[in-house]
């Protein structure tokens, strides 16, 4: 009988499933960006491990000005590789756009992640279990989320990162119950599902747009939902 949920943020409650890389991706295309699908790619993994490597991030930014850094650091790269040759002008007008594009549909899909989260929160404690900079808790204040959540295990703060998990096993001891009580919800297969079952706990896959083509055994985790009021 499950009697409490973790769940992921990024890629799960700020997306609904769809990569970030993708939703990125999109964006570019969208605001016209003018370089290749995979020169997208490189510029996207060359900044998450620039930001993984360098306290970039403050723990004080909030969400819009993270995803700024984030895009001016890809676009960045994208000019320094020889991909795209854009004036200043050019630059900021591209990165301002995509990076609006975004932020509008990140507070559309976080408002929908509340109301459900609400609704769970009236029968269960939840707990945040994310790979994240330093800054969720002014993340989850800047989109009306901070409150829902009992505590919240942030990667940057524990010095542990999925796919371990040991950070499930940290979310389940804060929820004070049985891992096999506890359902994890995320939309990564490596990173939440797979890492969740190792702690004991029942997992629930949300499934969308995927960095790649790989196909999963849907029998693997214990629900497979397409949007977030399907837990309810």
């Amino acid at each position: 009988m499950i009697k409490g949920y973790i769940f992921d943020y990024g890629g799960t409650l700020d997306t609904s499933g769809c990569h970030w890389g993708k939703m990125l991706w999109h964006a570019y295309q969208h605001q016209g960006v003018p370089v290749t699908e995979q020169q997208f790619r490189d510029a996207y993994v060359y900044a998450e491990r620039t930001l993984g490597r360098n306290p970039i991030i403050q723990t004080s930014y909030n969400f819009h000005k993270t995803l700024s850094i984030k895009i001016r650091l890809e676009m960045e790269q994208l000019c320094v590789s020889g991909a795209w040759d854009a004036d200043e002008k050019m630059f900021n007008g591209k990165h301002d756009a995509v990076l609006e594009e975004l932020y509008s549909q990140v507070k559309q899909i976080t408002d929908h992640s509340r109301q459900v989260l609400e609704k769970l929160h009236v029968t269960y404690p939840m707990v945040l279990v994310s790979n994240f900079y330093g800054n969720i808790h002014v993340v989850l204040q800047e989109f009306g989320l901070a409150h829902l959540f009992s505590d919240v295990v942030e990667s940057a703060v524990v010095g542990i990162r999925k796919p371990d998990s040991r950070i499930f096993s940290l979310g389940v001891e804060k929820l004070g119950l049985k891992p096999e009580e506890v359902m994890v919800v995320g939309d990564s297969f490596y990173k939440d599902i797979e890492p969740a079952q190792k702690a004991g706990c029942k997992a629930t896959w949300f499934k969308g747009e995927g960095w790649t083509d790989a196909t999963y055994d849907e029998s693997i985790p214990d629900k497979v939902i397409t949007d977030l009021d399907q837990l309810l």
